[in-house]
């Protein structure tokens, strides 16, 4: 089965190929601080109009939300469908802690990332524990998930239920304006990237793909497979809480819906399944693509999440490693295929 996979989906048995990361930090930094110069120029454009700068601001978040998740499943297999339960924890966690208890903001979104974080640890050391596969990692979390969407409902004098939480707590701080909190989740989105790339590079990220590649070979190389899941769900998850408990204190209000399956998780994967499960830049690409295409489909309702259920199953039957490593994959075979078509000349060209 894992071998069947491996062939459908490229060199890991859930999709994404990914090179041989260069260890120079420059290869790194350069393309992560170009990619925030040029997501920071996006409030010149669209600056003037309270609505674009929401969507804007969205797309940026939900950036987050991809490059941690595709730390979770991209890089270790595990198939959390709790990406908006992760997230709602933080953010809900955050507003309590800010506006029931008093915190400081701070404080406040520092607690709600702890608590996230060991919620998704937790979550990583169940399913090792009981070597629960992707289905049913995937199975066991998405319970969760609604489980979390009905805490919600059911603590209504808590978290406000159906009509929301009413965020006090920065109303009057520039996270409340229109354009710096785009700005800020922008730097959590770089700074989320650039960790990403950090652990690509460690040993982390190669036992990373070691065990995402193979878990078996990973395992008789002497690679403890339940520790990395471990970490890799600690960390995915520590992203998720900080993201959303910073999105819930820009937003001012946030409500179940704002952290709801078929508004994050579903969105989260078609933007990774796009862009390329596994790959560094690919969540930055899904987010960018979804982000247009889900403000021209925005007359469409909740009809949308029926039209991004089609993305996604075609994106997994036609485009199954993303936009990213299908490019790669044409650009190398159009390159070996000149190479063969033309060795005299190649030859030739690399004479004195």
């Amino acid at each position: 089965m894992t071998e069947r996979l491996s062939n459908a989906f490229g060199t890991s048995s859930i999709g994404g190929t990914e090179a041989r990361a260069s260890r120079s930090l420059i290869s790194l930094i350069v393309p992560v601080l170009a990619i925030g110069a040029a997501l920071s120029l996006l409030p010149l454009r669209l600056g003037d109009s309270r609505v674009l700068m929401g969507v804007a601001i969205i797309g940026v978040t939900f950036g987050c939300y991809a490059i941690a998740f595709n730390i979770i499943f991209g890089s270790t297999g595990q198939l959390f469908l709790c990406v908006g339960a992760l997230a709602g924890i933080g953010g809900y966690g955050g507003a309590i802690l800010g506006d029931t208890v008093g915190m400081p903001i701070i404080v406040s979104i520092a607690l709600a990332t702890i608590i996230a974080s060991l919620t998704g640890g937790l979550l990583s050391w169940i399913a090792v524990r009981r070597s629960l596969g992707v289905i049913f990692t995937g199975i066991i979390t998405l319970i969760f998930s609604l489980s979390f969407e009905n805490f919600l409902l059911g603590l209504g004098n808590l978290t406000g239920g159906e009509s929301g939480f009413l965020i006090e707590s920065g109303a009057s701080s520039f996270v409340r304006r229109q354009i710096p909190p785009y700005y800020l989740m922008l730097v959590l989105l770089v700074v989320f990237l650039f960790v990403h790339g950090l652990l690509r590079r460690s040993h982390i990220g190669w036992a990373f793909r070691a065990l995402r590649d193979d878990e078996v070979a990973a395992e008789l190389a002497g690679i403890d497979v339940s520790r990395y899941r471990v970490y890799a769900g600690l960390v995915g998850a520590a992203m998720l809480g900080m993201a959303g408990a910073t999105y819930a204190f820009t937003e001012g209000r946030i409500s179940p819906t704002s952290f709801g399956f078929a508004q994050v998780d579903v969105v989260v994967l078609v933007m990774l399944a796009l862009g390329g499960i596994g790959t560094l830049y690919g969540p930055i690409l899904g987010a960018l693509v979804f982000s247009v295409v889900d403000e021209v489909l925005i007359d469409l309702g909740q009809l949308r999440v029926l039209v991004y259920g089609v993305v996604l199953i075609v994106l997994f039957l036609w485009i199954p490693r993303g936009v990213i490593p299908t490019l790669r994959s044409a650009i190398a075979r159009v390159q070996n295929g000149e190479q063969e078509s033309d060795p005299i000349g190649n030859a030739a060209a690399g004479d004195p």
